[in-house]
């Protein structure tokens, strides 16, 4: 009987413990993204799991900037590029099906296309098909007031018959053509919609109910609890829409009825549910998920850092997959560890957001926590705004740094660029970029002997530019 009371004693201790270091785990990873979410870094929905179970989901920030409804962990986002595993998944199931496979020619299912006769349904799922890129060429060409569809690109590239930049299966090369095609030949060869294929085959089997296929632009409508993805206008802190004027990025509006290399939507929710279908087999067999997450060679035999759909990386003890995504104002990060039994979901509706991705894997590690995000500090408007003016490189006359200020911010562009790079204090003279793409800038002045102010640009602590303001 003692030993058995010694037995329970540590197990509630033990159990005890375990409760709360997930409970100081919780709280770390929500005072960071509060962080973010305050410097206007972060604004969109978290899902994290560990070990088999859901340790973190919360949403921050505003979905819709004009009623203030906030988001959620059922809050739905456009995936962007994160789509493309869902149509990688589809062609899987055709291929079971014994409707296509894997080596056909792109020529037996788009005719119009001949003269990529050489390209395989496998290059367009591997980025392996030399392919021209869409979302370069038809910026260039396309009538900006009519939304093109998957068959006004197919009609796009017939007419044009661009060559291939490379012969199929020689090089890797990250390409949203592909995967539009693979859309079409989905329904060419199921006799359906898209949308309407993904959802029967996909979607509804796996009870992923707010997941589907959207054209928020081609064809708009009302969806609870969808949010609005922004970016910012032009030297300014006003949230608004890409096409919008004041940012003006038309091909979010006229790309928007093309699917298959993005326009699927849904929330972290179904996403935590995608990824236990995947490994538990019940859309797809241990052989197919083993396909879609194979490391292949390109002809010269380098490993492919890319399976069916997915972002992959294989090796001893390391397997892990998922997918970015970064369109229209949206921002998706699906990642999972399956060696560490682990989740990292983030959804967000606003193009420059960021997620601290080193941040979550030294909370989930019980790792010291490094600083990855410096903390904002009060100055007041006076203080900042003796920074604002024209800094000149005498390195580069040609060119010179261009200091405004918007909000408690200050906003950096150059001669050359609109950069429109916006920075919050962290000193009383130093200045943390806002990451855009993950990229770490920072601005520091330094009040020379003579008078002049001093302006220094870094990138991930490296120097990249320096200017002397100039005299008003």
């Amino acid at each position: 009987m003692k030993k058995l009371n010694i037995i329970l004693v540590l197990s509630v201790l033990i159990h005890t413990c375990f409760a709360q270091q997930q409970q100081r785990q919780v709280r770390q990873l929500d005072s960071i993204f509060s962080m973010l979410n305050e410097q206007n870094q972060f604004n969109g929905t978290v899902l994290i799991a560990d070990k088999g179970n859901i340790l973190f989901e919360k949403g921050y920030g505003y979905r819709d900037e004009t009623t203030k409804a906030y988001n959620n962990p059922e809050t739905i986002f456009e995936l962007g590029s994160a789509s493309k595993q869902f149509t990688a998944a589809a062609i899987v199931l055709l291929k079971r099906q014994g409707k296509l496979r894997y080596e056909d020619s792109i020529e037996k299912y788009l005719p119009e296309l001949g003269f990529w006769n050489k390209v395989t349904i496998y290059d367009l799922l591997r980025h392996t098909s030399g392919l021209p890129e869409f979302m370069i060429d038809m910026p260039k060409e396309w009538d900006a007031s009519r939304i093109a569809t998957n068959d006004d690109l197919i009609r796009f590239y017939a007419e044009r018959k661009d060559s291939l930049q490379f012969k199929p299966k020689n090089l890797y090369r990250y390409n949203s053509t592909g995967f539009a095609l693979l859309a079409s030949i989905i329904e060419r060869v199921s006799g359906k919609k898209y949308a309407d294929f993904m959802a029967d085959q996909i979607f509804k089997p796996l009870k992923m109910n707010s997941t589907f296929v959207y054209n928020s632009r081609l064809h708009p409508r009302d969806i609870k609890n969808y949010a609005t993805g922004y970016v910012w206008a032009r030297n300014s802190f006003r949230k608004v829409v890409p096409e919008d004027t004041s940012y003006n990025d038309k091909k979010v509006y006229f790309l928007d009825g093309i699917v298959g290399a993005s326009k699927i939507s849904s929330n972290v929710k179904d996403i935590y549910s995608w990824f236990k279908a995947l490994e538990a087999n019940t859309l797809l067999t241990k052989q197919e998920f083993e396909e879609m997450t194979e490391v292949t060679q390109n002809a010269y035999g380098k490993n492919i850092p890319y399976g069916l759909g997915f972002d992959l990386t294989k090796g001893e003890n390391k397997f892990t997959y998922g997918n970015v995504g970064n369109w229209g104002g949206y921002v998706a990060l699906l990642y999972r560890d399956v060696v560490k039994d682990r989740m990292v979901i983030v959804l967000e509706n606003f193009k420059l957001g960021t997620y601290p991705f080193n941040n979550i894997t030294q909370i989930l590690e019980n790792q010291p926590l490094k600083t990855e995000f410096k903390k904002k500090v009060q100055l007041s408007e006076a203080d900042i705004k003796k920074y604002v003016g024209l800094y000149i490189d005498s390195r580069d006359p040609d060119e010179d740094y261009r200091i405004t200020y918007a909000d408690g911010h200050l906003i950096y562009n150059t001669s050359r660029s609109k950069l429109d790079l916006r920075f919050f204090p962290v000193s009383e003279n130093e200045f943390q970029g806002i990451r855009q793409g993950g990229m770490d800038s920072a601005l520091k002045f330094t009040l020379l002997d003579n008078g002049n102010i001093k302006l220094q640009m870094s990138e991930y602590g490296d120097v990249m530019g320096t200017g002397i303001k100039a005299v008003e």
